[in-house]
């Protein structure tokens, strides 16, 4: 949910052979259909445990905004989990799972599950979810696991048990393109205390073995330990750029010597010149994911920018993320125009 930079390259290992096409995954499928879309949260959740939670899992409200998705042509959805909402109902966590998923086919949308994050609160509590705070990127948002983990590192043990539970329910599931195993890792001042974890999940997601690649994006050239560890081991490459082209092309030329398929899983900064305009035309050609941040304004309140509050809440402009207004209507119809015509090409 932050800029990443060029990676360095002085954290390139030896190229490791492989094609570049989407299609080359770990299930074998041959499907090569490219993938775009958004990081989806519903726009009546503030965070992954209003998402996910029974009293506030909103289907009605998923199956409206993921058709809006596939009218603009949009394929694949990124979509965060939390491993509370699972603690505290595994049963009800995964049927919503389904649910979500059955949505999502019906609107020909495929889906990348998340599952750690480092970014943005550093507790959380389950049941009722904080109000948005007028004009805040993201302010009820919640890392997963958070501080608890160097707080109570016997949570290790029910973070192991989440995942393979996750994976080995879902690890045949078509409906899932890619298993995305921690977002921003060494975000939020963790640096390499993030490591451990990293380490960890990957290891828990190979000898669960889903038939769906597995991945954790980079993001910032300055955590070389983590990059250099989630590159190696990454079945697809996964990065976030909120930059302009220029930026977000040295990013891709880096990248490619790894011979590996991408994703960009996280970019659309309007604000930071990271456009659908000047950025998904130059995935498309290229051969690479593009899934932006943001689908409908919402509760997470990601059409403000980071680090630019408006206490009063009222409209930034440009929005910094997201392409629908709440009616459905689109933010900007020129951007929409264009991710419909590169969709058909």
């Amino acid at each position: 949910m932050k800029v990443y930079v060029k990676i360095s390259s002085i954290v390139l290992v030896s190229l490791i052979a492989g094609c570049l096409f989407l299609s080359c995954n770990q299930g074998g499928s041959s499907d090569t259909t490219w993938l775009r879309g958004a990081n989806f949260t519903p726009s009546t959740a503030i965070n992954q445990l209003e998402f996910w939670q029974e009293e506030t899992f909103d289907p009605e409200t998923i199956d409206r905004e993921l058709g809006w998705a596939e009218e603009i042509g949009f394929n694949c959805m990124r979509v965060y989990l939390h491993h509370l909402a699972w603690e505290v109902d595994k049963p009800g966590f995964k049927d919503r799972m389904g649910q979500y998923l059955a949505i999502a086919d019906k609107h020909n949308i495929r889906t990348i599950f998340v599952f750690f994050d480092d970014c943005w609160n550093p507790t959380y509590s389950a049941g009722k979810q904080p109000d948005p705070k007028p004009g805040v990127h993201n302010s009820g948002w919640v890392r997963d696991p958070g501080d608890l983990l160097f707080t109570s590192p016997e949570l290790i043990d029910v973070l192991e048990a989440y995942v393979k539970d996750i994976l080995e329910t879902f690890k045949d599931d078509k409906r899932i393109v890619l298993w995305d195993l921690y977002n921003e890792p060494g975000n939020s001042g963790y640096q390499n205390k993030s490591m451990p974890l990293l380490q960890s999940v990957f290891k828990w997601a190979r000898e669960v073995n889903p038939s769906q690649p597995v991945s954790s994006a980079v993001w910032h050239n300055e955590l070389s330990d983590l990059n250099k560890f989630q590159l190696e081991n990454s079945d697809i490459i996964t990065y976030h750029n909120y930059s302009d082209e220029i930026s977000h092309q040295q990013a891709i030329d880096t990248l490619r010597t790894y011979n590996k398929p991408m994703i960009c899983s996280e970019y659309m900064a309007r604000r930071n010149n990271s456009l659908f305009t000047n950025i998904m035309p130059i995935l498309k050609e290229q051969g690479i994911g593009a899934i932006n941040w943001g689908l409908v304004e919402g509760k997470t309140n990601t059409k403000y920018a980071w680090n630019e509050p408006i206490p009063d809440g009222s409209e930034p402009e440009p929005w910094f993320h997201e392409v629908f207004r709440k009616d459905g209507t689109p933010y900007k119809q020129e951007e929409v125009d264009l991710i419909k015509a590169l969709a058909k090409e």
